[in-house]
Parts: structure tokens; C-alpha cells; sequence
């Protein structure tokens, strides 16, 4: 059986096939939760998750996660567990003054790290979700971090009042659609972390090739591509730094 604990909720894969209420009574026994649940997908640009209640009724709960504390409610907002490496590798990426901004910034899986961790100058996070953005001003405060600024809104639009030596690029699916917004607020020298959902057989090609055709006349420098997860069979979920002069 496969499943995975967030905070004191258990989630359980959708393949899992419940057969009594003692069974589920015994997993939250055993895993020591007071929630069990199924998502059964996430839904639209906002990542709503859709859930199934299995046990108890409480879905919001605290993660912990690489020294970060992380508040959330599984039945309004998502949390991918395949992505804790990403997360701490980036804020460990983060140079002392940077300005960074963090598009699709979510309850701040890549902000708050980079808050805790880091000694960015300033963090723009950008958000849609008011569900999530609510959870974003909840964990600024949790981890009692003064230097990011909340941000509710479309990164199309807010992106652009700003401008950031790195910039983080954390969804998947359209990405390549805010590309050119993201590298116009781009300092010249600065960083970018694209992330993609690309055939393995154009893991090494597609995405530098995307950033390169947005990038026009400023030179794109490749560093590293980073691969996260298997995110449906032959398809992978990929991180592509570059630094783009």
C-alpha cells in the first residue's frame, strides 16, 4: 500500500481499497493521525485538490519539512511530497542580498526555505489562490520571517512591477507561457528556475531551447537540469537553471 503522511494527516493511495472502518481506525493507530484521506486529483490553474474523507474531519494541519514549518488545509490547498529535495536545494542556491521572486508561490513551498535558510535580500511571492495565499501569510508568520512580501495575484501581471536576481518558476503544464514575463523582470546576470513536465526523449533539449527562444539577444547560460520526479509514465517533472546575462 502506498501512501504519505503530512503533518498528523495520513493520505492514502487511490488504489487503496478500504474495507471497514476498523481498518482505517487501525491505521490512524498505527500511524499516530487524526485524518485519513484520498485525493483524488488536483484541479485547474489554482491546484485545488478534490478529496475524499476516509476518517476524522479535520484536514488542516502543520508539516514540518527541512527545518521549515508549513500550515495548510489538504482539503484546499496541495502538498507534493516528491518535491522536498527541490525545495531545499534551491534555498541553499540563493546567494546572500539576492532579490528573488517566487511565481506560483503556492503556502510558500519554495519562499519559506528560502526564508529560513537563505540570506535573501527581499522574496516576492506571487500566489492566485487566495486559499493559498492565506496559508502563505499564515507560515511568514509561523517561521517568523521578515523578509517576504506576499503577493495575491496573477504572476502575469504582478511579475512585471518587479524585477529580482533569481527568479523561481514552480509549476508545471503551462509554464512555458510566463516564460518571457519571468525573464523581462530578470536582472541581467541573474538566475532562472524553470520548471517543466517534458517527454524524457526532450529532457535535454526542450527546456534550455525554450528559455534560449525567450531570451532573444541576452545570452543564456545552461547550468543544470534537475530532474524531480516521474510524473506520468515516459514524462518527467524537470527543473532547468540557467543564468541569462
Amino acid at each position: 500500500m502506498k501512501w504519505k503522511k503530512i503533518g498528523n494527516i495520513l493520505i492514502l493511495d487511490n488504489k487503496f481499497i478500504v474495507q471497514s472502518d476498523k481498518q482505517l481506525k487501525e491505521l490512524s493507530d498505527k500511524h499516530k493521525v487524526k485524518t485519513v484521506m484520498k485525493v483524488d486529483h488536483i484541479h485547474g490553474t489554482k491546484r485545488e485538490p478534490v478529496i475524499k474523507l476516509l476518517y476524522g474531519e479535520d484536514t488542516e494541519t502543520i508539516n514540518k519539512e527541512n527545518g521549515c514549518l508549513f500550515k495548510l488545509d489538504l482539503k484546499k490547498v496541495m502538498w507534493s511530497k516528491g518535491n522536498n529535495n527541490e525545495r531545499i536545494r534551491i534555498a541553499k542556491l540563493v546567494e546572500d542580498n539576492e532579490t528573488v521572486i517566487d511565481m506560483f508561490a503556492g503556502i510558500g513551498y519554495f519562499s519559506i526555505p528560502i526564508g529560513v535558510h537563505s540570506n535573501a535580500k527581499q522574496v516576492y511571492s506571487i500566489e492566485i489562490n487566495p486559499n493559498s495565499f492565506h496559508y502563505l501569510k499564515e507560515n511568514i508568520k509561523l517561521n517568523k520571517i521578515n523578509n517576504i512580501i506576499p503577493l495575491l495575484g496573477d504572476c502575469m501581471d504582478i511579475t512585471p512591477e518587479y524585477s529580482a536576481d533569481r527568479i523561481i518558476m514552480g509549476y508545471v503544464k503551462t509554464t512555458h507561457h510566463y516564460l518571457k514575463t519571468a525573464i523581462d523582470s530578470l536582472n541581467k546576470g541573474g538566475v532562472i528556475h524553470y520548471h517543466e513536465t517534458v517527454p524524457e526523449k526532450l529532457m535535454d533539449t526542450r527546456p534550455i531551447n525554450r528559455i534560449k527562444e525567450v531570451a532573444g539577444d541576452r545570452s543564456v547560460e545552461f547550468l543544470k537540469l534537475n530532474k524531480v520526479k516521474k510524473y506520468s509514465p515516459g514524462v518527467f517533472h524537470v527543473v532547468c537553471d540557467a543564468r541569462i546575462n
